[in-house]
């Protein structure tokens, strides 16, 4: 039941294991057994809420994608290049602890399950927000912005884009500025 709160404290329990375990070991190397058991369920329980490892996975590293796109459009106004939302440089900084699991997730290029979950969710706001400000081709730019930032994002996990967080902040933050501003005829 969606609404019903021991849900959403078995999933909230599920997902928290899951991001202890894969602090010790990759994605790969856990199982359903010591998952379950860390989280206080039986085996049954995990398959009620997700149909393997990877659901629950990505579920648990949702929060990544919601912050991404927040931190994407935390900007109001004009956006200057030159400075990018702190929220940005919050989300880059905020990677650290689950990266391993994040590069399981997002593939160089932007791939895998959570690429995809970040670029639709990515694309439907930008979408959105260029739609409501009358902005143009907002299916065109609403799509570059999306693939842009999940490759970029997923390079620089991999270690495909060597920067500091800082750097790759202030570097994404530009090409999507400039993206935003390019004039389309």
């Amino acid at each position: 039941m969606p609404g019903d709160p021991r849900t959403a404290r078995t999933r909230a329990k599920l997902r928290r294991a899951l991001l202890e375990e894969c602090a010790l070991r990759p994605l790969t190397k856990v199982s359903v057994a010591a998952l379950v058991r860390r989280a206080g369920v039986g085996r049954a329980t995990f398959y009620l809420h997700y149909v393997d490892l990877e659901a629950l996975a990505v579920d648990a590293c949702a929060d990544v994608v919601r912050d991404a796109v927040d931190a994407l459009h935390s900007w109001r106004g004009t956006p200057d290049p030159a400075a990018p939302p702190p929220a940005l440089l919050a989300f880059f900084d905020g990677l650290a602890p689950h990266a391993g699991l994040y590069r399981e997730l997002l593939r160089p290029g932007g791939g895998g399950p959570l690429g995809l979950v970040l670029h639709q969710d990515l694309r439907a706001r930008s979408h959105t927000e260029r739609t409501l400000a009358g902005a143009p081709e907002p299916d065109l730019v609403a799509s570059a912005v999306a693939a842009t930032f999940t490759g970029v994002l997923a390079d620089w996990l991999h270690g495909l884009i060597q920067a500091a967080p800082a750097e790759i902040t202030h570097r994404v933050w530009r090409l999507l500025v400039t993206l935003h501003r390019t004039p389309l005829p």
